[in-house]
């Protein structure tokens, strides 16, 4: 077993307090988003096995079937197949779709072939994976995911009285669902500056007036934090979510999303793949994001655990590919066991667990901190106080 020292990722929309508080640090006055959990080169974690701290992606190249296991490197290959992360909104993220693989391995290959540097900011494939991901919310987590009805988007639309959105609530009555929705965001991306500018100051001025408490709301507070980005408009298209916390949400490939604040776990393939569409000043690549969005409507499906048979105290959140499998624990003082027959990450975000193997090695967690257990094929007993210790791993 490993204890974990993880990075933190300042992006500029991180919460101020959320990640220091789960940490037991205080606040530097600067946005703290993310905490990486895994092997991404971006920000792999570090595990101290006696010789000082190694990153966790180069112990794993270095013995890819020691650490992973036989059948996740057929699977999978020599790597970590999910990234984990603690995520805390502070201000929205940007309204994003992630690709599929084949579009990640296309888009990765044509860059490279282009000479864009890794780190470009123009680039939109940082590799070759795709990245569909699984948030669970830690307290109350909010944002917009999926397509609204055309015609509930245009209703919304029509309610704030915006010349300017005029064309694209007619955009919206043409064609079938998928016809109207993917004419009507190529309209808002590809609209001339002086146009988009006067439709997102109008529709900003519009949300300023409606009710505070009503379902404009979280689009009002969109347009506070980005008043001159289309975003604004493009929101319109979305669906609003509200998850409480230990609720959950599966996004797929070409499932645009934003999350818009509170603080979650979030489980994806191992993959930093972003196609933006605004609430961003990132590069926004408008072609390539209407190739790999799925024009489909419908609400999002939020998910709550189910108990996991022959592992009492387990409750997983079912999702359907396997390159990641996200559950959690409840200690209630009753001792647990996890099998080693696969890849995991343990995470405690309330309480204190103590990891027992099967050697007599023990390793005790605090309120968020983590490890990584190899694939040793031995189980590991978990006992403590904590209230919820999530387990990150692979199905095979």
């Amino acid at each position: 077993m490993d204890r974990l020292v993880n990075t933190v990722r300042p992006y500029a929309w991180g919460s101020l307090t959320a990640l220091p508080e789960l940490l037991g640090q205080q606040p530097t006055g600067e946005p703290q988003a993310e905490l990486w959990m895994g092997a991404h080169p971006g920000a792999p974690s570090r595990a101290d096995r006696g010789d000082g701290p190694r990153r966790l992606d180069e112990l794993i190249a270095a013995d890819p079937e020691r650490e992973l296991g036989a059948a996740s490197v057929a699977r999978f290959g020599p790597t970590l197949p999910f990234l984990f992360k603690v995520l805390t909104a502070g201000i929205p993220l940007s309204i994003q779709a992630h690709p599929t693989l084949a579009q990640a391995r296309a888009g990765f290959a044509a860059e490279n072939a282009l000479g864009i540097p890794p780190d470009a900011p123009e680039r939109s494939y940082r590799d070759a994976n795709h990245k569909p991901e699984m948030v669970c919310a830690l307290g109350e987590f909010e944002g917009l995911c999926g397509f609204r009805r055309p015609a509930e988007a245009a209703r919304l639309m029509a309610g704030l009285s915006v010349p300017g959105l005029d064309p694209l609530i007619g955009l919206l009555a043409v064609g079938d669902e998928s016809e109207a929705l993917r004419a009507t965001l190529a309209a808002i991306l590809t609209m001339d500056a002086e146009s988009a500018g006067r439709a997102v100051r109008e529709t900003v001025e519009a949300l300023a007036r409606t009710e505070p408490d009503g379902e404009y709301a979280p689009y009002a507070r969109i347009a506070k934090d980005f008043p001159d980005d289309r975003g604004v408009i493009a929101g319109l298209l979305l669906n609003h979510f509200r998850l409480r916390a230990g609720e959950a949400l599966y996004l797929g490939a070409g499932v645009p999303h934003a999350y818009l604040a509170g603080a979650c776990v979030e489980l994806q393939a191992n993959s930093d793949n972003v196609l933006r569409a605004g609430l961003t000043p990132k590069h926004i690549d408008v072609p390539e994001l209407l190739a790999v969005v799925v024009f489909e409507a419908g609400a999002p499906g939020v998910l709550a655990p189910v108990r996991v048979d022959g592992t009492p105290g387990e409750e997983l959140y079912p999702v359907p590919i396997d390159e990641f499998r996200l559950s959690r624990f409840t200690l209630d003082g009753a001792g647990r066991t996890v099998d080693g027959r696969t890849p995991q990450i343990l995470l405690c975000t309330a309480g204190t667990a103590r990891l027992t193997a099967a050697d007599g090695t023990v390793l005790d967690l605090a309120r968020g901190q983590s490890a990584f257990l190899p694939a040793t094929g031995t189980p590991t007993r978990l006992d403590g106080t904590a209230t919820t210790l999530f387990r990150a791993t692979v199905t095979v």
